[in-house]
Formats: C-alpha cells, sequence, structure tokens
C-alpha cells in the first residue's frame, strides 16, 4: 500500500511547521457561521386566519391552545358562542390529507393540529362561529390640545432698527390652537398686518393675515388684493367714448375731419378713420336721409361713427373736472331717471336717449353716487374738433362727464344736488338749437360719455 501526503497526516507531527499559521478565532467564526446556517435552514412558519371576508397573518404556533388563544383574541367571541377551527385539506400536510375524503381538517385538539402542521410551512385555518366579525382596531387617540405656544415677532421700527418679542401665546378658554373645528391644522407662513396698541392701560397685540400658498415667495411680492384693486384702476387711463351721427335731408357725399388736441389721443376709431396728419382724422361718407353712412374705405354701411379718446393722465383731475361749482351729485338710482329727463330736454329722440342710458348703464350702477357734468360746446371743441364738407350745417355735441363719489364726498354737493339739477337751462349750457329738430337741415349729433376717476 502506498502512502502520500496527501491522502493522510498520520505521519506528519502534531507539532508540525503549519499549526504556526492556525488563527485563533477560527473557532469562534465557524460557530457563528454554523448558527446563520441553521437559522436560514429554519424558516419561521405563518399562519393564515380567515373569518368570513376578513384575513389577518400571524405567526404559526406551536401548540393547539396557542393557536385557539390566537384566534379568539382576534374575533373575541361571546362566551357562549359557537367557535371551532378547521383547515382546508389543499393547506394541511399529505399525511392529513389523505386521510380525510372531506374538504376541511377540523382541528378538535393537539393530535389533529400537529397532524395537519406536519411538514408545511404555512397553514391556513378558518373560524367557524357564530360570533360577530372582529372590530376594526380603535382609531388612535388624538393629540392633547395645544393651548400655550412661544412666539417671537422680529420687528423693524425705523430702516436699520430691529427689535425681537419673545413672548407665550396662551388660549383663554383651553381652546386648541393647533388646528380647527373641522381638523383643519393651522401651520403654514402668514402675510397680514401685525398691529400692536399701548394706550392707557391697554395693551393688545393683533395680527391678520394670509396664509401663503407658495412660501418660497418673499413678502416684498406680495400686494394686498384691495391695494391692488386700487392699483388697477388707478392704472387704468380714461377714455372717453363718443358716437357721431349725420342726418342729411338728402343723399350726398361729405368727409368729416375730427382734429385732436395734443393733449388727447384717438385709441380707436370704428369705423377706421384716415389719419391725414398729425392729430387730425378724416372719414369720406355718403350720408342717407335715414341717417345710413356707407364709408368707402371699409366699405361698411353703420348709423353712426365711433371712436375713443383717451387723454393725458397728468391733466385729468377729478376733483377740479366734477366739483359743486361746475357740476351736480345725487344717487345711482335718481340719476338715471334725471338724466333720460335731461336728454329729452336737449332734443333726444326716445329711442336715441333709451340707447344712451343702456349703452352707459353698466358704467352708472358701479357707483352709489354719482357727480356729473355736460361740457359746453367751446371745451369740448378744445379737445376734439369737428367739421364736415356741409354747408350749412346743425352741431349738437353733448358731452357728458361723470365720477363715483361716496357718501361722505355727496354731502359737499349739498347745494348741488337733483333739485338743482332739475332748474339747470342744460339747453343754454350744450348750446342747443331750434334748427337741430328741422329735418330740412344738415344735422351732425355727437353723444359721449366720459367717466373719470
Amino acid at each position: 500500500m502506498l502512502l502520500s501526503p496527501a491522502s493522510t497526516s498520520a505521519s506528519l507531527p502534531s507539532q508540525s511547521f503549519w499549526n504556526k499559521f492556525k488563527n485563533k478565532k477560527s473557532d469562534k467564526d465557524s460557530e457563528y457561521r454554523d448558527k446563520q446556517a441553521q437559522m436560514a435552514l429554519a424558516r419561521q412558519r405563518l399562519l393564515t386566519l380567515a373569518y368570513g371576508d376578513m384575513e389577518t397573518v400571524r405567526v404559526l404556533p406551536q401548540s393547539f391552545p396557542e393557536l385557539e388563544a390566537v384566534a379568539r383574541d382576534w374575533t373575541k367571541p361571546p362566551p357562549d358562542a359557537i367557535f371551532s377551527l378547521r383547515v382546508p385539506t389543499e393547506f394541511a400536510s399529505l399525511h392529513a390529507s389523505r386521510l380525510v375524503s372531506g374538504p376541511y381538517i377540523y382541528l378538535t385538539g393537539e393530535d389533529s393540529y400537529q397532524i395537519a402542521i406536519m411538514g408545511v410551512q404555512g397553514l391556513r385555518v378558518e373560524i367557524v362561529s357564530d360570533a360577530p366579525p372582529p372590530p376594526d382596531e380603535p382609531p388612535p387617540p388624538p393629540p392633547p390640545p395645544v393651548t400655550e405656544m412661544p412666539a417671537t415677532f422680529n420687528l423693524e421700527l425705523i430702516p436699520g432698527q430691529h427689535i425681537a418679542l419673545e413672548t407665550t401665546v396662551s388660549s383663554a378658554d383651553d381652546v386648541d390652537m393647533a388646528c380647527m373645528e373641522d381638523g383643519t391644522i393651522v401651520e403654514g407662513l402668514f402675510w397680514g398686518k401685525l398691529n400692536i396698541v399701548h394706550s392707557g392701560d391697554t395693551h393688545t397685540v393683533d395680527f391678520t393675515g394670509t396664509r401663503m400658498k407658495d412660501p418660497d415667495i418673499t413678502p416684498e411680492f406680495l400686494f394686498d388684493s384691495r391695494v391692488m384693486t386700487k392699483l388697477t384702476t388707478a392704472a387704468r387711463p380714461t377714455t372717453a367714448k363718443c358716437h357721431l351721427s349725420i342726418l342729411a335731408p338728402a343723399q350726398q357725399y361729405c368727409d368729416v375731419f375730427l382734429t385732436v388736441n395734443s393733449l388727447w389721443t384717438l385709441s380707436i376709431t370704428w369705423p377706421p378713420a384716415e389719419n391725414v396728419a398729425d392729430n387730425k382724422h378724416k372719414y369720406f361718407l355718403r350720408v342717407h336721409p335715414g341717417g345710413a353712412l356707407e364709408h368707402f374705405e371699409s366699405e361698411m354701411v353703420v348709423t353712426s361713427l365711433y371712436y375713443e379718446a383717451v387723454p393725458d393722465p397728468a391733466m385729468v383731475d377729478p376733483n377740479e373736472f366734477i366739483a359743486p361749482r361746475n357740476g351736480f351729485a345725487m344717487s345711482f338710482r335718481d340719476f338715471i331717471s334725471h338724466l333720460m329727463n335731461v336728454l329729452d330736454q336737449l332734443g333726444m329722440s326716445l329711442h336715441a336717449r333709451t340707447n344712451f342710458i343702456n349703452n352707459n348703464l353698466h358704467a352708472f350702477s358701479a357707483h352709489k353716487n354719482i357727480a356729473y357734468r355736460f361740457l359746453s360746446p367751446t371745451k369740448i371743441a378744445n379737445a376734439i374738433d369737428i367739421s364736415v364738407t356741409a354747408d350749412p350745417c346743425v352741431f349738437t355735441r353733448l358731452f357728458l362727464i361723470f365720477r363715483g363719489i361716496s357718501d361722505d364726498d355727496l354731502g359737499l354737493f349739498a347745494g348741488a344736488g337733483e333739485k338743482e339739477a332739475n332748474s339747470m337751462n342744460w339747453r343754454e349750457t350744450v348750446g342747443w338749437s331750434e334748427n337741430s329738430k328741422d329735418t330740412a337741415m344738415f344735422r351732425v349729433l355727437e353723444t359721449s360719455v366720459w367717466e373719470i376717476a
């Protein structure tokens, strides 16, 4: 028999050279590896408990009493309720399934349970009972109410001078300050107004604000909605809206020229007017006795020419344009009926004055009180002058300017109200002539409305 060093170590001395390289920790490492291998092989078995439509997963107990305790703890049946456990044969061990012809194996004790779980990695147990289903887990208790919070206010009294107020905010009636009655959490970044009052024995701190939807936007970029509305109104240019109608005794051609003062600008014209020079616009028309106007450039037939004039904002002073010395004021409801009577005095037909009111009713109704005046022909011509290539010609130009005023400002017009306005000779103010009713005359009627703010 041949021996080699590879086949046996019997011929090697026990204290050989190779034993010097043996790791002293090798025994502990090998034990640890053995334990890890055993834990990996011994997988934990699971239990599925089913009761009606509900299911839950637990660790598979080692004995039948433990299984029954787990099932009763989950379903919590009354003492007198029917309670039994069964395992579908397809989930039980092969040995138990071969001994039962029905679809279930009923667990009646330790023996039937151990046979059912023999060699299985998981088990499904169905609970048979007339008890009500297990109750839902109660919701977690609400957090305790927040009745006191620390508060810090970093304030800038004047540019460069800062102060910090550190205080405690307390609830007067033990009301939860963290949420509302409907559960809405009160938190976030708020932007608004902090009012601190020290008056005698009164010391209060009030804050009114709005939660910012985008916390990344700093307050420097935010505007109060009321301030924004006022800024929008102030920035909106005032516009005089003008309608010009021509009533001719017979069909004829004519040119209409609009000469605008340098402080005014025509923002829109319809039909489009021809710009013949700086601040001068022209219409070439064929007019008909019925009031139809043919505009050759646009090939449109209309009953009136429309244009809007925008003044230089620097020259507009509402308090100077309409004041108690040159205008009148009344409530909106009184103003509408009063204006109908004034337009009737100025010779406008029922159809014309109705259209005048309807076209401007939206602007009138935006104000609780209205102050107004009619401009004289001279003042109108200084802003927008009209000339036509027809002689003779009768001009009637009605230029109404108005503005909304508050109840306090209405008191300033105590001597210039509806009573005084009714006694006004409006025909003399606007330069009305009896010839404006003469159908044999070439007549031009212009109605303009200008709201100033």
